[in-house]
């Protein structure tokens, strides 16, 4: 909404700064943070009236959690308004990446809304279907990643380009759509499966986030692309704001959701900011740096199908629990522990996900 105000430019010279993606990518940090300071805790209360018991916890996890009985969930809610309220203030109206993303998101948000309220209604940790859900962020995410083709210049729109190697591209034709599809569902899903602990996921949701802002914008801008070799896409620096948006909504629900956690972010939360993550990988051809950026949720997810696979093949448990994050809790490490060194481990992985925009 604010970059109409680039229109009348002309007559008032300092309207101009609206033009600038880093300026609204700023203003969007800012608006999203205040909006959940604002209405985050009316949206607790709300929610632990509507909800009664809260999210169901499971009597098969560990003991310590019991303690969370009672907790709302769906703050996932406080994450997306904020991110919704301030995209459409600061971000271009006229681009397509922006909408196809937002897309994205709210869908996923919406899938996993309906899982959260599946879960507090029955008071069961099942849901709905598995594979009614993974059918329905599949349908999602091949809408998302057509358009994304469609939108995009032959041939880079269907390739895949590989990290550390400037020539390295692989023009995958109609299967990069599956390809692209894979990460979006994926990307969800890991960062899902993360959301175990207070804070766990919605820090390395923002520091993947400040990553992807800043593949963003220099792969949407020609000048910086082309120093740093890496391949241009039109349109995509404008995914910076969203980005920006992401960090301030999640800064401000971090408010409210560090230990002792008011809300939890559900499903609705942490299936849509991942959706939004791998959408956005998709979208900039950074498929593979995602998996580098968050190889936090994706240790996480891997965690996950180890220990299904080896239980159903061999009869013997691989992890004392999974998710990763629960075998530690059942190897004594309490859960600030968890929280602040797998914070350390994203970290460390986004600078090793940030060296390839440099390293060709």
């Amino acid at each position: 909404m604010f970059y109409w105000l680039t229109e009348f430019s002309d007559k008032l010279s300092f309207l101009n700064v609206f033009r600038y993606i880093t300026f609204r990518t700023g203003g969007a940090v800012v608006t999203a943070l205040v909006f959940v300071f604002l209405f985050g805790g009316p949206i607790i209360d709300m929610l632990r009236i509507k909800q009664g018991r809260g999210q169901p916890i499971r009597t098969d996890g560990p003991q310590s959690h019991l303690t969370k009985k009672g907790t709302p969930t769906m703050g996932g809610l406080m994450i997306l308004s904020g991110l919704l309220v301030s995209t459409l203030l600061w971000a271009n109206p006229k681009n397509p990446y922006v909408w196809i993303v937002l897309g994205v998101t709210l869908a996923f948000g919406l899938i996993g809304f309906y899982d959260d309220y599946l879960k507090v209604t029955k008071q069961t940790h099942a849901g709905f279907s598995g594979r009614t859900r993974l059918i329905a962020e599949a349908t999602v995410a091949l809408i998302a990643c057509m358009a994304l083709t469609h939108i995009g210049k032959a041939p880079m729109a269907t390739s895949l380009a590989f990290p550390f190697v400037k020539e390295l591209v692989i023009n995958l034709g109609w299967m990069f759509v599956v390809l692209g599809v894979f990460v979006i569902v994926g990307a969800g899903n890991a960062v899902n499966l993360t959301d175990g602990l207070d804070g766990l996921a919605i820090v390395p949701v923002m520091i993947a986030a400040a990553s992807f802002g800043l593949i963003s914008y220099v792969v949407g801008n020609a000048l910086f692309s082309e120093y740093l070799q890496l391949h241009y896409v039109a349109g995509t620096g404008e995914l910076a704001v969203l980005c920006g948006a992401v960090i301030g909504a999640s800064l401000g629900f971090l408010w409210f959701n560090a230990p002792p956690a008011s809300i939890f972010m559900g499903d609705t939360g942490s299936l849509a900011l991942g959706g939004m993550l791998g959408a956005i990988a998709v979208a900039t051809k950074h498929e593979i740096v995602l998996a580098i950026i968050g190889g936090l949720f994706v240790l996480e997810a891997v965690s996950v199908i180890v220990q299904v696979a080896s239980f159903k093949l061999t009869g013997k448990r691989v992890f004392k629990m999974a998710p990763i994050h629960h075998h530690y809790e059942q190897m004594g490490w309490t859960e600030p522990q968890i929280v602040i060194r797998f914070w350390i481990v994203a970290v460390v992985l986004a600078l090793a996900g940030l060296s390839t925009l440099k390293l060709r």
